[in-house]
């Protein structure tokens, strides 16, 4: 194709996305610049403030909130990391916390108000459990991807020189997210955070609020049909206008990606802990990781109206207009 573009792309490295990113999966009529941020929420950051990228993996909640102020880069439903959301939260013993409605009136460590595994979970206890969010301080230890965020008044930031992972072993927060959306990490989101040794450790000490809970999880998922969505992909509008064909190539080449990937997993190859949460998840469903408008409708509709709930976006918006609409 003589109008053939060049690309610049921000995703991050997965077993789904090897074959795309190594050139053994080709994207018709692109020509991809690969860039390499680790972690990958540095993209983020830099396509939310800067428009660095042309295609760039984006947090679902972080792309809602900074559509809804007008970015010019429109999402695909191609959703590079799923996860459940049940689990993944921590309480310090004693500290009178048994089930979600306990954390009212209790200060909870979360890394970002809008870091979209915290938008998941709160929602998951409002809705599910009966929490007033409302009613919890929510304690940030790190800045918004989208600055212009206006916060709700019940979230504070953690006192300067202080990490919530030193807060949780203090007492001074009761209950946080575990891994890097709250105690399992120290410091800003730079290479290694998340592995930092003395947060990850800490964190392993205290129990998670849910009991059973890759059955409960297993459970909700079968009831309500919402598999929780993370990392889409975001194109800038000006490609998609001139480029109509660009949502399909892109699609059609993630997916060919993919394939191999899946192979693995059902072989049972892959030692990595996503690996390993995604072959568990092949006992719930076919594909651990679907694309497209269809498959993942119900989860796009719970994650908006969670985000509505938890004031991060001020209006419903039309899927359309937040989505091409595209399947595989």
């Amino acid at each position: 194709m003589a109008d053939q573009p060049r690309l610049k792309m921000a995703i991050a490295d997965y077993g789904h996305t090897h074959a795309l990113k190594s050139g053994a999966v080709p994207i018709k009529d692109v020509e991809p610049d690969f860039i390499q941020v680790v972690p990958i929420i540095g993209a983020f950051r830099r396509m939310v403030r800067d428009l660095e990228f042309d295609v760039c993996e984006m947090a679902p909640t972080t792309y809602m909130i900074a559509r809804a102020l007008g970015a010019p880069y429109i999402a695909l439903p191609i959703f590079l990391m799923r996860r459940f959301h049940h689990g993944g939260f921590l309480v310090r013993p004693h500290a009178g916390i048994r089930v979600p409605k306990d954390l009212e009136g209790k200060k909870v460590g979360v890394r970002a108000y809008s870091v979209t595994t915290g938008v998941w979970t709160r929602g998951i206890f409002v809705n599910e459990y009966g929490l007033d969010s409302g009613k919890v301080t929510w304690v940030v230890d790190d800045e918004e991807h989208v600055t212009s965020l206006k916060l709700p008044p019940n979230v504070v930031h953690a006192p300067a020189g202080k990490s919530l992972q030193s807060m949780m072993k203090e007492g001074e927060i009761q209950a946080g997210f575990s891994g890097p959306a709250g105690v399992g990490r120290s410091g800003p989101p730079i290479s290694g955070w998340d592995k930092t040794g003395a947060a990850a450790a800490a964190a392993d000490t205290y129990p998670e609020l849910i009991a059973n809970v890759e059955q409960v999880e297993a459970d909700w998922f079968r009831l309500s049909g919402i598999y929780p969505i993370h990392g889409l992909i975001v194109v800038k509008d000006a490609h998609i206008k001139r480029h109509p064909w660009l949502a399909r190539s892109l699609m059609d080449a993630f997916v060919m990606a993919k394939k191999p990937y899946l192979e693995e997993l059902k072989r049972g190859l892959g030692d990595k802990p996503e690996d390993k949460r995604y072959r568990k998840f092949l006992s719930l469903m076919s594909d651990p990781l679907p694309y497209g408008m269809s498959a993942n409708r119900p989860s796009i509709e719970a994650l908006v109206t969670y985000s509505l709930q938890q004031k991060l976006i001020p209006s419903q918006p039309k899927l359309d207009q937040v989505f091409v609409e595209i399947d595989p």
